[in-house]
């Protein structure tokens, strides 16, 4: 696969999710966010597994104990993400909710200093108070008065990037990227069922209603695109990785506005634009002053 073929590979992963954003919210009309989060990576986890298998038997290492654990971490991470991101979605928006998962991309650099010590580039700094300033724009430029789901949603942000951070330390190695998918498939799925058995109805007209959703989510948003992610990232630079995965938030707005109708105020659309901006600025000022370093 060429570096193109690769980014264009992860643009269609942000699409997916993008368009996930709208399944995520239209599917709680019938069922509850864990019951959902449980079926959609059920599903996503029985789509994949005959690839994982393909790749396992094709693979001349084995995991080891420390390979297991990362996986174990990472799908913990994955279901607490999707957790937060999903009940949040029950008191914000398709598009605030897409803005705000993005900020996960600016959220790895600091996390890697605190848990890591790897120092990011000083152009993280600023972009984090952009970040900042877009998401008091988004809540209306006032007193920053979010709702619940959007700290929620923040706050599932952390968690994705926590995942990131994980995946780039533990999954390169292993040259198992679909056996990783199928493995944080299972372990949300089995996490978020047993909570769904617990707090929330289990009813299986609700179920059907919601099936188109949950099957989009499962296949497509869940079980390709994040398989996709893992694959993608193998081919080409972090930093443009992270470039094309963020445009899951300028889909999740799009699809928003088509398929829900959403609209933001002049000063939400200058919110988004201050956090899109700060996501890519993270990214390619890094990637041109390698470039002209290398270059010189």
């Amino acid at each position: 696969m060429t570096r193109v073929q690769a980014n264009l590979v992860l643009l269609l992963a942000g699409a997916m999710w993008g368009m996930g954003f709208v399944a995520q919210s239209t599917a709680m009309d019938a069922i509850g966010p864990f019951l959902f989060i449980g079926l959609r990576f059920a599903i996503a986890c029985l789509s994949m597994l005959p690839f994982a298998i393909w790749e396992s038997r094709g693979s001349t290492r084995s995991l080891t104990f420390t390979d297991k654990r990362n996986f174990l971490l990472i799908g913990l991470l994955l279901f607490a993400g999707m957790a937060a991101q999903q009940v949040g979605l029950l008191t914000t928006s398709v598009t605030n909710s897409g803005f705000l998962t993005g900020l996960y991309v600016v959220m790895v650099p600091f996390l890697a200093v605190l848990l890591f010590r790897q120092w990011p580039h000083l152009v993280v700094w600023p972009a984090a108070l952009s970040a900042l300033a877009g998401i008091w724009l988004l809540s209306g430029a006032g007193s920053v008065a979010l709702t619940t789901g959007d700290w929620l949603t923040i706050l599932c942000a952390l968690f994705w990037a926590l995942q990131v951070i994980m995946i780039g330390r533990s999954a390169s190695h292993t040259g198992r990227p679909v056996t990783l998918s199928v493995s944080q498939f299972g372990i949300t799925a089995v996490i978020a069922l047993a909570i769904a058995g617990l707090v929330e109805p289990v009813d299986l007209s609700a179920i059907r209603t919601a099936l188109p959703e949950i099957l989009y989510a499962g296949i497509f948003s869940g079980g390709i695109a994040f398989t996709l992610q893992v694959i993608g990232q193998r081919y080409t630079t972090a930093p443009q990785a992270a470039i094309f995965l963020s445009t899951e938030a300028v889909f999740a707005a799009l699809f928003g506005a088509i398929f829900l109708g959403e609209r933001l105020p002049a000063l939400g659309l200058a919110g988004c634009g201050l956090i899109f901006a700060a996501i890519l600025a993270v990214e390619i000022v890094p990637a041109l002053r390698n470039r002209q370093r290398s270059v010189a």
